[in-house]
């Protein structure tokens, strides 16, 4: 019964992250900000989902499952990764930051 709630909350608390992650990717102004939806927000949900799937798995006749461990690991490194490696990339090509962005004040101008 007690399995039941927090698997619940998991996926409602996911749920919401992954929806204001999205809302975040549409709503914010440029580029530098629109990149933390999908990689701070989207990556919680994700991983509040995930591990609802395991508390679910630990308590049914399956046991714990492994996958969601690895799928949760895999999500966890690799989207700083990818959103650092857009970011650089962004710079590079020198893209424009809306004026106030805090943190791009430091780039180099050429």
């Amino acid at each position: 019964m007690i399995s039941e709630w927090i698997v619940s909350i998991l996926l409602l608390l996911g749920g919401l992250f992954i929806l204001i992650g999205s809302i975040g990717l549409m709503k914010l102004p440029d580029f530098f900000m629109r990149l933390h939806g999908p990689t701070k927000a989207t990556t919680l949900g994700m991983a509040s989902i995930l591990t609802a799937a395991m508390v679910f798995f630990a308590n049914s006749a399956s046991g714990l499952s492994v996958k969601e461990i690895l799928i949760t690991i895999f999500l966890l490194i690799t989207a700083p990764i990818s959103g650092y490696m857009l970011i650089k990339t962004a710079i590079h090509h020198k893209l424009k930051a809306k004026d106030g962005t805090k943190g791009l004040d430091n780039i180099e101008k050429d």
